[in-house]
Formats: C-alpha cells, structure tokens, sequence
C-alpha cells in the first residue's frame, strides 16, 4: 500500500519540494556532502575533551535523566518490564537526591503493562514499532502497530524507516511513510504521541546517506531522529550522530523549528555519555542539553551512570551489583 503524496507537515517551504520523487531527490542529492576523514576527526577531537568535577556532575544527572531505558526481547516478561518501570522512577531507591529516567522503552504489548507502572510519574512510555526492528511488512500492519500502541498508552513511537526503499532511492514512499505513522501517532483527542524515526544507521552505508535520511524524517515531521535499533553493528557512533545534529542544527536554522536526536545501541559508559553531551553542546548548541531534545537509548548505560555518581557522592565505587541488572 503506497500512502498518498501530502503537502510537508512541518514547513511551507518543503511543499514544493515532496510533491514528487524528481524534486525530493533533487533536494536531498543537493545537500553538502560530508567530508568523511574532518567528521570523524572532528568526531575524535570533541570525544577528547575533559570537564571539571562541578560540570561533571551535572553531566552525569543529566545523563540519566535522558535514558530511555529499554528493553526489547522476545524473552521480556510484564514482571520484567515491571521492575523496569519502577527502576526508572528509582534509578538508585538509596538516594532520593537521583533523578528519574526520560522513558521507559518496550514492545507495543507491553505498553500498558508499564503505563500502569508509570502512571503519572513523568517517566514516558516509549513502543518500538512499525514491523521493528526490520521495517519490513505492509503499509497498513505498520499503522496498526502504531495505533495499537497509541491507544495502550504509549507516549512516544520509535519507527524504524524502510532501508531498502531509502537506499534504493524512493525518497518519496520513505517521507510518505514517516507521514502516514506521524498521522497514526494522533490520539482522539486531538493529542499526539511523539514520534522517533529510525534509521539503522549501521545499514546506511554513508555519512551523506545519514544526512540525508535525517533531513527527511525532519521534513516528514518527525519529533526526533534516532540512529539504531541496537539489533545492527555498527550501531549509534560519535560521527554519525553529530553528522545528525548537525542537521538538526541546520534545520532550526532553516524552519525554525527544533528536532530532537537519540543514538541508541553501544552506549554502555558514562565516560561514553558525557562525551556525547560535549558533542551535543559543540555542535547542535546547549538548547538540546534537555531530555525533550536529546535522549540515550540503552538498557545498561543506567548502572555506570549511578556507579559514577555515587563514586562523586561517596568518594567509592559501589560495584555493578549495588544495582539491579536490567
């Protein structure tokens, strides 16, 4: 099912350019290309960077309050997403001072099992979706997917885009898509869960491919752009995910307008995390120093950033076992 050609959600100025294949490939084609060998070495030079204690600190509880913590096996249990609702409320139950998590994320059945959790504690219910993690089923079992998690209570829909389509060229069904899922993120009251588009970038080959995936998830009107599943290698990276604030960055410039980014996948350490903070800071700006711009997702990433912080607290380190495995 192919979804019928919509003028662009997001700004006036993309009408034109959506309305056929010709023009949108003429659009993305014309982006500055990337320079491989200055991003990565850009890349190296912002991971290099040190902070002081003080700033330290505050990257560490920032850290955590955009973890998207997640779970997505085919082994999950509702006890399993249970605990870990209550984990992000309560990343460390010892000290009250230890800011929740962003989110909680899941498969769409489990969507209301972890809602019940939350509640309202401000800690969002996040489902993947979308045929995920391959993207690969029909139009109309995608937009089921989402709208089944939609109305279990899901806050926020990870969608992974269409990588054969994109790399095979058919920019317009990738945009139309990504419009058709947005439209499927509405509620009956007029509210609207986020959306998240994933690329894979593992899959995408180049950094130009990377840009131009994220200029049209943002055309598209995405809330976010998302590097991975976490089920390919290579999964989020320095270079690709400033390569996607870059664009983020850009296209303020250019709409108005602000996107969010999540890299997901690898991301295991806090020294890994603050160094993706520097980058967020450097190269996008402070403006996406907040959870509703900028987010981690990962399932293990958590427990580092409260062994460090208690390190700072304490002056000792816990143990991976003071907290509980996810």
């Amino acid at each position: 099912m192919t979804p019928t050609v919509r003028p662009s959600t997001v700004a006036p100025v993309f009408d034109d350019i959506v309305r056929s294949e010709s023009s949108l490939r003429r659009f993305l084609h014309g982006l500055p290309g990337v320079d491989q060998v200055g991003a990565e070495a850009r890349a190296a030079t912002l991971a290099s960077r040190s902070i002081k204690t003080t700033s330290k600190a505050f990257a560490l509880d920032l850290a955590i309050r955009m973890v998207d913590l997640t779970t997505l096996e085919g082994q999950d249990t509702a006890g399993k997403v249970r605990a870990l609702a209550n984990k992000a409320m309560r990343p460390d139950p010892a000290d009250p001072t230890c800011p929740a998590a962003a989110a909680v994320c899941v498969y769409p059945d489990m969507v209301a099992t972890a809602k019940q959790v939350l509640g309202d504690s401000g800690v969002n219910v996040a489902a993947v979706a979308t045929a995920f993690p391959s993207g690969r089923a029909a139009l109309d079992i995608k937009l089921a997917d989402t709208r089944d998690a939609v109305e279990a209570g899901a806050d926020e829909i990870d969608m992974v885009i269409d990588r054969g389509a994109f790399l095979a060229g058919h920019y317009l069904q990738v945009h139309d898509e990504i419009v058709a899922v947005r439209e499927a993120c509405v509620r009956p009251d007029g509210s609207t869960a986020h959306l998240k588009v994933i690329f894979e970038t593992g899959e995408l080959q180049t950094y130009d491919n990377v840009r131009r995936a994220s200029w049209l998830a943002m055309m598209a009107g995405g809330h976010f752009i998302k590097t991975s599943t976490g089920k390919v290698q290579p999964a989020a990276t320095l270079p690709v995910t400033m390569v996607m604030l870059e664009a983020v960055r850009d296209f303020r410039d250019q709409t108005g307008q602000m996107v969010g980014v999540k890299p997901a996948g690898g991301i295991r350490a806090a020294k890994d995390a603050i160094k993706y903070l520097v980058t967020v800071n450097e190269v996008a700006g402070p403006d996406w120093l907040d959870p509703d711009w900028f987010r981690f997702g990962a399932s293990t990433l958590l427990n580092d950033l409260l062994m460090q912080r208690t390190k700072m607290t304490t002056g000792r380190y816990s143990g991976p076992d003071y907290f509980t495995l996810d």
